[in-house]
């Protein structure tokens, strides 16, 4: 499922910065954000690329192979 980061400005002026929503496409996500913040208007919309995020996690080998060379 892809994951959409929105800012946006609240219905009392507040500006609010990167709040990431999970949905099936962009129209269901943005029905998950106006269902948290009534009457906001969005300033800007992107696509997060999940498989970005995990890229810098670490596998069981590189964890297995770090203890192997620091024992």
């Amino acid at each position: 499922m892809p994951k959409f980061d929105f800012s946006l400005t609240t219905r009392d002026g507040q500006k609010v910065e990167s709040v990431q929503i999970y949905g099936k496409d962009l129209p269901d996500a943005e029905r998950k954000l106006f269902q948290m913040y009534l009457n906001c208007q969005i300033t800007q919309c992107r696509t997060v690329d999940s498989e970005k995020e995990f890229s810098q996690s670490a596998d069981i080998e590189d964890v297995l192979t770090l203890i192997v060379k620091h024992s």
